[in-house]
């Protein structure tokens, strides 16, 4: 099958771009090139950001429940192709065909059906006094989205923005680009409006700067790393653009000393482990009582021997290969700076035995003792890389939790709900789940300190694509 894609999508049409170098997109389960995308220049994004400026004032202009259409219309594209996508992210990213087609399938197109919701639910204008206060789209939006969730997280910035009346111009992953293709082959089939939404793909230093930077971007989107988000907001400050920014995390799994140890530890290194590691919210910090230190590692070390690296595309497999080659030696050098801290190696480590001879892998690592300042309880690993901490008590173990410059996702585990609702109340995160509450996909999710600025998913995630108007009568 040939994966390979030589356009860009501009004013409802597939074009060619100016930029005539090309990138080459890697299976990480074989090491092998399997396509090629354009690497989209600032003048190509220059002509994105222009249709979409031209697209703006219609698609702002319709109702919601128009734009509800058009997202339903687009829902049900992407779901025929449901299957293509499962397997395009397996092979570009890595992720086991059981977790692409769980969550980095069936979770974006679901979320396109409630984001249509969403839109057709227009909240009645605010009365204040003599004013009227209304929301409107916030114009032009520039999204740049990572490889690690390559269609999740482009539908978390692409279907709020357009119930919200905004439109788009997407710069992928240079890493993970094909899903990206597969969505505006659907956006083609749903009849999206020309500009509504457009596509540039192309390396960060290039594609991603220039939209950050275009002044006729009114906002811009970002998921990825801290110093990657940095740089996006100084770009975008010259042309005081709002902007909204999904980084990343160092998550405590909060065990409490009456919690079901088993069952937390269990969960927690599935968590741990999602997408071998590369997800931005995993709970990388297990938090344990300290007398119960030592059951819960040996627990951790058991449950983590049922995650075998393996071919992705095997329904069996829990654990595939890192994302790159890049990825995988920079997962390896924390694990060794983590021994190197004293650190205890349980299972696991950076050259463990038992994976396949091909392929970006990483055995899964469990770490017990770790010190809370050290390089493995303080750094985004992104990897199947899991610390175990002790602690001496609530106090503590918040204390512990809340010693990092993240502040993205977290758990709570007790058998008593009050006790653990007052846990996660204090913890200085964006989202917590109390003994495993489930995924809400409607709730806000977003992060404090250097996690990030704003939210998405539900109506919040969609309130970011608007500004407010007061209308004094």
């Amino acid at each position: 099958m040939n994966l390979d894609r030589n356009e860009i999508f501009l004013a409802g049409e597939w074009v060619t771009p100016q930029a005539t170098s090309a990138i080459e997109v890697e299976n990480p389960a074989t090491e092998e090139v399997i396509a090629t995308v354009p690497a989209g220049s600032a003048a190509d994004v220059d002509r994105a950001v222009r249709a979409a400026q031209q697209a703006f004032p219609a698609w702002a202009a319709t109702s919601g429940q128009e734009r509800a259409k058009g997202l339903r219309r687009l829902h049900e594209a992407l779901a025929r192709r449901a299957s293509a996508i499962a397997e395009t992210v397996t092979t570009e990213v890595g992720t086991p065909m059981r977790i692409a087609t769980r969550i980095q399938t069936d979770q974006p197109i679901a979320m396109l059906a409630a984001f249509a919701d969403i839109a057709e639910q227009e909240p009645e204008p605010e009365r204040i006094g003599n004013s009227v206060i209304v929301r409107e789209a916030a114009g032009v939006v520039g999204a740049i989205t990572p490889w690690n969730y390559p269609l999740h997280q482009i539908v978390c910035k692409l279907a709020p923005a357009l119930a919200a009346g905004c439109t788009v111009v997407l710069k992928p992953s240079e890493i993970a680009p094909l899903s990206a293709y597969l969505l505006f082959d659907a956006i083609v089939e749903a009849g999206l409006p020309a500009g509504t939404v457009n596509l540039v793909p192309g390396m960060g230093p290039d594609a991603g700067e220039a939209l950050a930077r275009h002044p006729d971007v009114d906002l811009v989107s970002f998921t990825g790393s801290v110093a990657a988000g940095a740089r996006v907001a100084e770009l975008a400050a010259p042309t005081i653009k709002r902007v909204t920014l999904e980084l990343g995390g160092k998550s405590a799994n909060v065990i409490l000393d009456d919690a079901d140890l088993k069952t937390a530890v269990k969960v927690g290194v599935a968590n741990a482990f999602l997408n071998g590691g590369q997800t931005c919210n995993a709970w990388t910090r297990m938090l344990v009582p300290a007398a119960r230190h030592d059951e819960a590692l040996d627990l951790a070390a058991g449950f983590a021997a049922g995650y075998v690296p393996g071919d992705p595309l095997d329904p069996a497999t829990k654990l595939g290969p890192l994302v790159s080659g890049r990825q995988r030696e920079r997962v390896r050098t924390f694990i060794r700076a983590g021994i190197d801290e004293g650190a205890r190696l349980v299972t696991g480590g950076a050259d463990a035995p038992g994976k396949p001879a091909r392929g970006y892998y990483v055995s899964p690592t469990v770490f017990g003792d770790v010190n809370p300042d050290g390089v493995l309880a303080q750094e985004e690993i992104f990897g199947p890389v899991l610390s175990l901490i002790p602690h001496g008590g609530d106090a503590e173990a918040v204390a512990i939790a809340n010693n990092s410059r993240y502040g993205l996702h977290g758990a709570v585990w007790s058998a008593d709900p009050d006790r653990a609702l007052a846990v996660a109340r204090r913890l200085r995160t964006g989202s917590v789940d109390v003994n495993g509450g489930a995924y809400n996909p409607l709730a806000p999710a977003g992060g404090y300190k250097q996690s990030g600025v704003g939210r998405e998913l539900g109506r919040y995630g969609m309130q970011e694509f608007c500004e407010i108007k007061s209308i004094q009568l």
